[in-house]
């Protein structure tokens, strides 16, 4: 392996280190000290000294580069008002990513915006209430002023978002996933579905995309008869300028400069080594020194890496014993099996899952991307001309369906996942595993590798025979549309769930989006807890009991000509799940989770005859942290409670009916004092939920108010004392209570 390659090893693993423990656990001093010492010890060997200078002034880069973004984060959350570059537009009620613009403190900022609106790329000013978040600043109850329209690249990008919007219709979340790398509009299912065919990797521009839209310009500058150098040349000009209007992402920024490296040494006839030129594509986005925290950045890496491997493998085994289209097939084959497996830790750590089906999905969707990219591409450079862009989209449509059925088929295969919980220590020795098989693939002796790569393996499947320690306690609001699902994740583990979303014509949510989130984080589902027998809350709970047989089925009993209900009354005695009547002063504990029922009281649910003002009312309790989920109990439900419940106070409630004015009347919210709202929503839907009157009345009590419909699946995590309120990728912690 070329000494580039080894430093930029090395370098990578500073900054890693450097970043204290962010993915690793080592003190970035007690890593300089080692470094160090080999370098005194290897101090006749040059390159055994680079290295270790080389490992040193990385981590001590990573080491300042942390430290100043935290006084930064502190600088921030100390004022007033903020000027934001946005990355998104900005409405009442939409979450919006950006970055602070002006002086040195440049760090990505998020917006939960109450008022104000402004455009795409715009620049802005805010006020808000700061929080310190997981990556940079978070501003929740945000107003925004524009101060100026988009402009430069920024414009661009917006241009390029809102065209792709026009010419793509419903199809358009998942062609701007794969034309300018932004994913915010794809739905949590779309994502989890391709993360377990194996084909996450397609929804973020990576190396692939790029090659194939280099390949397509390097043929159009061919057919306009330029000279082989001219086409070379203005190839690498389109693709950095493709990868600019993405906003320089790392994965596309490394296939670009090893584009230009590669295309600079065949023009220069100087052969290169493929590492040499992967170490150089993969060193230059560390410019941004952060980036080693970005899990595409590794995908990138490592996707590269091991194609490159599989390809040196294959030339050794394959190439002599097999030739034609067999050939062709083993090696896709290959590539694809040992980009699943080294790919496989980070994957499980974003997704908690690990694909068995991805060689097969992706040997089928390979040549289909290959000419779908191109034709995504022509729609969005066609889209100033509107017919054209259309007619293009039209055609690329059947090819986006038949990508997204690959995936479906795949997900949907048995045995396809497996479900995993990731730790830090799994994490590791699964990596290590797989950087030894691909040491094992280009290595002339490949036993020492792969005695290597048996005892990371030996080590991991010991793991899950430690005891188990207790963890955090999880709330997760899974986005079902226009419904509720609500699943509690105990300290051990394991799940209670609350409601299970609609069902319709061929399907409910249960199967379509609560059991594979559930599966793919693993654990068993010991209560299953049904608010109300409407279909948009009972639609699955036949198929989560039928599939995860809990030992309890909660409810309240309320007579409902509910076709869903009577499905899941049927499932429970076909499951030997016990059913019971929820009444108030009935507790339910799990693990360390206990679950209160408030109502209803079976006196008041004998006179009523809308099944909302029956729902079960729970007050979920870890530690001194109080989570209220009310179903869809209504104005009359509330006040019963405020007559008859006691101290309703709660970190987070789960607001009634969807966020409807029907629901959360004022003198309720002033009770129950929520830190946190979370509406359970369908986006776009016909009620018009939620009610601005509402979010208005928890905007006024200082709640941070989370949708579904904008935020997708929404995370709440606690110890016992503090709450986390994760988000895709923003996690911050709320230290204000009542």
């Amino acid at each position: 392996m070329p000494l580039i390659a080894v430093a930029t090893l090395v370098f990578a693993a500073g900054l890693l280190v450097g970043f204290g423990g962010e993915l690793v656990p080592v003190s970035p001093a007690a890593f300089a000290a080692a470094a160090a010492v080999a370098a005194v010890v290897l101090r006749r060997d040059r390159a055994g000294v680079g290295l270790a200078v080389i490992a040193i002034s990385a981590t001590l880069l990573a080491d300042a580069a942390r430290r100043s973004d935290a006084r930064c984060l502190a600088q921030l959350a100390r004022a007033r008002s903020w000027t934001v570059r946005l990355d998104g537009a900005a409405a009442p009620g939409a979450y919006v990513r950006g970055r602070v613009a002006g002086g040195s403190c440049r760090l990505p900022v998020s917006l939960a915006v109450a008022a104000g609106a402004a455009r795409d790329g715009s620049l802005v000013r805010v006020t808000g209430v700061p929080a310190e978040a997981r990556r940079g600043l978070l501003l929740r109850r945000a107003e925004v002023r524009e101060l100026a329209p988009p402009s430069g690249l920024p414009a661009v990008r917006a241009s390029a978002r809102v065209a792709i919007d026009e010419v793509f219709g419903s199809d358009a979340p998942v062609a701007r996933a794969l034309l300018v790398a932004d994913g915010r509009l794809l739905a949590p299912e779309i994502r989890e579905r391709f993360a377990a065919a194996g084909m996450v990797h397609l929804l973020a521009i990576s190396g692939l995309h790029v090659g194939i839209i280099a390949a397509a310009a390097h043929l159009c500058f061919g057919a306009m008869r330029l000279s082989r150098r001219a086409a070379a040349l203005a190839t690498v000009a389109t693709i950095v300028l493709y990868v600019g209007v993405l906003g320089f992402p790392a994965p596309a920024c490394r296939a670009a400069v090893m584009l230009g490296v590669a295309t600079a040494a065949r023009l220069t006839q100087r052969p290169t080594s493929s590492w040499a030129v992967l170490a150089i594509g993969a060193l230059l986005p560390l410019v941004q020194p952060r980036t080693i925290l970005e899990i595409g950045y590794h995908l990138s890496v490592c996707g590269v890496a091991t194609l490159m491997a599989a390809g040196a493998l294959g030339r050794r085994v394959l190439a002599p014993r097999l030739g034609g289209w067999p050939l062709r097939v083993a090696r896709d084959l290959l590539a694809g099996t040992l980009t699943t497996a080294a790919t496989a830790p980070l994957v499980a750590g974003a997704f908690g899952v690990v694909s068995v089906v991805g060689p097969l999905t992706n040997l089928v969707a390979g040549p289909l991307l290959g000419l779908l990219q191109p034709m995504l591409f022509l729609a969005l450079l066609l889209a100033p001309l509107p017919v054209l862009g259309r007619f293009v989209a039209d055609a690329a449509h059947p090819l986006l369906r038949l990508l997204d059925a690959i995936a479906s088929t795949g997900a949907g295969a048995p045995f396809a996942t497996i479900a995993v919980t990731p730790s830090l220590g799994a994490g590791l020795l699964a990596g290590a595993s797989a950087a030894a098989v691909l040491a094992a693939c280009v290595a002339r002796f490949p036993m020492r590798p792969l005695v290597a790569a048996a005892g990371s393996l030996a080590l991991l499947a010991w793991l899950p025979l430690l005891p188990a320690r207790p963890t955090d306690v999880e709330l997760h609001v899974i986005d079902v549309g226009q419904g509720d699902a609500i699943a509690v994740r105990t300290d051990r583990g394991r799940w209670i769930v609350i409601d299970a979303g609609r069902a319709w014509r061929g399907g409910d949510a249960g199967r379509a989006t609560i059991l594979p989130y559930l599966r793919r984080r693993g654990g068993a589902m010991p209560a299953f807890v049904l608010s109300h027998p409407h279909a948009d809350h009972a639609g699955g709970a036949a198929t989560l009991i039928r599939a995860l047989r809990p030992e309890t089925f909660w409810d309240a009993g309320f007579v409902a000509p509910s076709e869903t209900y009577l499905d899941a009354l049927a499932a429970a005695e076909s499951a030997g799940t016990v059913w019971r009547r929820a009444r108030p002063g009935d507790s339910l504990r799990v693990d360390g989770v206990t679950l209160h029922v408030l109502a209803p009281d079976s006196a008041w649910t004998a006179s009523l005859t809308d099944a909302n003002e029956a729902s079960v009312v729970v007050l979920v309790r870890f530690g001194s942290v109080r989570f209220l989920l009310v179903g869809d109990a209504e104005r009359a439900e509330e006040q019963w409670l405020l007559d008859h419940a006691g101290d309703l106070r709660a970190d987070v409630l789960k607001v009634g009916h969807h966020g409807s004015r029907t629901s959360s009347t004022q003198a309720f919210l002033d009770a129950v004092s929520p830190g946190v709202a979370v509406v359970s929503v369908g986006a776009g839907n016909s009620y018009g939920h939620p009610s601005p009157e509402v979010l208005a009345a928890l905007a006024d009590r200082g709640a941070d108010v989370l949708r579904t419909d904008l935020m997708g699946t929404i995370v709440l995590r606690t110890d016992g004392t503090r709450l986390q309120v994760i988000l895709d990728d923003v996690t911050w912690t709320r230290s204000d209570r009542w």
